[in-house]
């Protein structure tokens, strides 16, 4: 059976990771071994690992965890912190519905070229590149994927932007290709606490099928900072957070590029 999710693929999406110098890169490295000596399916640990990747900026904010089941469902994790068992539910708010399929159709664009580029030039081209786009949003992906494809080849051959790309700026990386969006955040990008509050209202639905062995569980809803659609600059109407009704005992907001934890109901 064909794996839906490579290694290859998560390797690269832990070396972004690495790039915040804020990664706690042993235990996840630790945990990251754990899951995979699970018995998962291929597709559930690359989903797992991506998970507690999400959880970084919250292991700051809670040093004292310590997880005892990595791969278990409804809730996500199962971790002891200040002598509790808590189980730990954890979601991504979508900021950007409408750019959802964009950001995945240029994901598939942008893993096509990081191959292209590693097996003809990868020892001229190592390093992680962030390109940003011309009217993104009026472009046909899916009719221009492959000369978007040959593009973003050429633009990082030449280490200049040209055609739909408007803007390229590298990092140092020591062995692969990388490639990511570079997305500006406005100053007016908000997120509106309506899509909090109807993500715990779907979480709560739920909350009965979880496991009560547990002393506590706690929902934690993630803002992926380097999804183009999960970030946002700032939170629209916070004080009807505070009116949420919900069976959950703690429920945290994240943000894990800053590890901004604002806490809904504790």
């Amino acid at each position: 059976m064909k794996k839906v999710f490579s290694e290859e693929d998560l390797s690269k999406n832990l070396s972004l990771y690495y790039l915040n110098r804020h990664l706690k890169k042993k235990p996840m490295e630790k945990y990251h071994r754990q899951i995979d000596e699970s018995e998962l399916h291929e597709r559930e640990k690359y989903k797992k690992k991506s998970e507690i990747l999400l959880l970084n900026s919250f292991l700051h904010h809670f040093p004292e965890v310590q997880f005892q089941n990595l791969t278990c469902e409804s809730p996500d994790f199962i971790a002891s912190i200040n002598n509790k068992i808590i189980g730990i539910e954890l979601t991504e708010v979508i900021n950007h519905l409408e750019i959802k399929k964009i950001e995945s159709q240029l994901n598939k664009i942008f893993r096509q070229a990081e191959v292209e580029l590693e097996r003809d030039f990868l020892p001229l081209v190592k390093g992680v590149y962030f390109l940003e786009f011309k009217n993104l949003t009026n472009i046909n992906l899916q009719d221009k994927h492959e000369d978007l494809v040959q593009n973003i080849c050429k633009c990082i051959l030449q280490n200049k932007a040209s055609g739909f790309v408007k803007k390229i700026r590298k990092s140092q990386h020591r062995r692969n290709v990388f490639i990511t969006l570079d997305y500006n955040l406005s100053l007016f990008d908000e997120l509106s606490s309506e899509k909090i509050i109807e993500l715990i209202e779907k979480k709560n639905m739920k909350f009965p099928y979880y496991d009560h062995s547990v002393d506590e569980c706690w929902l934690i809803i993630v803002s992926d900072m380097n999804s183009l659609a999960s970030r946002f600059s700032f939170i629209e109407n916070t004080e009807n957070l505070q009116k949420i009704v919900s069976p959950f005992h703690k429920i945290y907001h994240l943000e894990n590029l800053c590890g901004n934890l604002t806490s809904i109901k504790s």
